[in-house]
């Protein structure tokens, strides 16, 4: 915003530039002409003595011509600069150059408000600030979803900003809101298998990891459009081992294998998964046979994440401040960085009626890709009864102290033993 302003101010610059120097001018002539008309007021006066000294013979005839003849002449000249002075400088340039200088970037102004679009500047100036300090905090996070929200209700068939708005709120764990923005996204690209699974993992979400009915069908008619659709093989895949249907399990699995490098860190967890899912199921190693009615359904089964790169322990509620908890009151488990962003890093979430309660915080309860919690070596551990049930602390909520400890300890306690003032 700040390059647009300085450019859009130079223009005007360059404009009132070409425009004032005539009227300034044409100003400066009208001061001359004043001036022109008191010397002539005043060779008037001489004149006018001059008669009255030869009445009286002060003067001679030969000095009273003398003295007349100048004054004529320097009359003569007076005038002639009068009449130069009036045809170079009409009046009014005083007024008509403030006029300009005002009225040049008032209109500019007005007329980018009427037929531009501020909010974009707005919007431009919020993300410049966010990537030069790279801090943003949570509020800045809701205010920015927000004003998204707000903006795609006047812009119904924006495609991608449903789709923003929709993986953000799942991010930050508000899965109802994530369904809905989903819904709206889906009506206008129902056949982009990637966002029918991604819908399908929200509604799951919001409804206890539940995936029968309607996100078992959006799997099913993802994989349809797309056999090798990602995250529809391993939600697939899932969904079959819970089922304790390991054959199908496997052979969703490692059709999901045969997309992703054997050495990286997820296709070792996915092997590990087809594994077990041999073992539970009696297959050994021999290849499994392709079920042909298999139905593919569930979240996606995350990578696990290694020991060094979480934070584990037990968060409680002191029997000070218990009375001031309801058993529905919503619980969440932070995790910060020492020294750094403000924003959470990761966020487990959980009712007070849990408490205590054993929680484990990693990359996969990122708030943001670009702010994991293996992206730090120390964190600060804390954690917060909501009244509210917001992520943003309110008066009446209760928390507890923070805990400062490494990447990869065990056995941290967070005690919640404090009133929100």
């Amino acid at each position: 915003m700040t390059t647009f302003v300085l450019v859009a101010a130079l223009l005007v610059a360059v404009a009132l530039a070409w425009l004032l120097p005539p009227l300034v001018r044409r100003e400066a002539g009208a001061r001359t002409r004043d001036r022109v008309q008191m010397n002539l007021g005043l060779l008037r006066d001489q004149l006018t003595d001059l008669d009255t000294d030869r009445a009286r013979d002060v003067l001679s005839a030969e000095q009273y011509a003398e003295s007349k003849a100048e004054l004529e002449r320097r009359v003569l000249e007076e005038t002639e600069t009068e009449a130069r002075a009036a045809a170079a400088a009409p009046t009014g340039g005083r007024v008509a150059a403030v006029l300009v200088a005002a009225v040049v970037p008032v209109a500019a102004v007005l007329l980018y408000l009427a037929l531009g679009d501020p909010s974009a500047l707005d919007l431009q100036s919020r993300i410049a600030a966010v990537e030069h300090t790279k801090q943003p905090t949570q509020q800045d996070i809701e205010t920015m979803l927000t004003r998204l929200a707000e903006r795609l209700e006047k812009e119904p068939e924006n495609a991608d900003g449903w789709a923003m708005l929709a993986r953000s709120y799942y991010v930050l764990q508000r899965y109802p809101d994530a369904v809905r923005a989903y819904e709206r996204l889906v009506k206008l690209v129902p056949q982009e298998p990637s966002v029918l699974v991604d819908y399908a993992d929200a509604l799951a979400m919001r409804d206890g990891r539940k995936i029968s009915g309607r996100p078992l069908e959006l799997v099913q008619l993802a994989l349809k459009l797309d056999p090798t659709q990602a995250k529809a093989l391993a939600m697939a895949g899932t969904e079959a081992f819970d089922r304790k249907d390991y054959r199908g399990a496997v052979e969703y699995w490692e059709k999901l294998s045969a997309q992703i490098p054997a050495d990286s860190e997820m296709g070792k967890n996915i092997l590990g998964s087809i594994a077990e899912a041999r073992a539970r199921g009696g297959l050994g190693d021999v290849p499994p046979v392709a079920t042909a009615q298999t139905a593919p359904k569930a979240p996606p089964a995350p990578p696990a994440p290694t020991a060094a790169a979480s934070v584990q322990g037990t968060v409680r509620l002191d029997p000070a401040v218990a009375a001031r908890a309801a058993p529905s009151d919503t619980v969440f488990v932070f995790a910060r960085a020492s020294e750094g962003p403000r924003m959470p890093l990761a966020v487990f979430k959980l009712q007070a009626k849990d408490l205590p309660a054993k929680f484990t915080l990693d990359d996969s309860l990122a708030m943001a890709p670009q702010f994991r919690l293996s992206n730090f070596k120390n964190v600060l551990v804390n954690a917060r009864v909501s009244k509210s049930g917001s992520a943003n602390p309110s008066a009446g909520d209760l928390e507890g102290k923070g805990v400062a400890v490494g990447l990869g300890a065990r056995d941290v306690v967070v005690t919640i033993d404090r009133v929100v003032p």
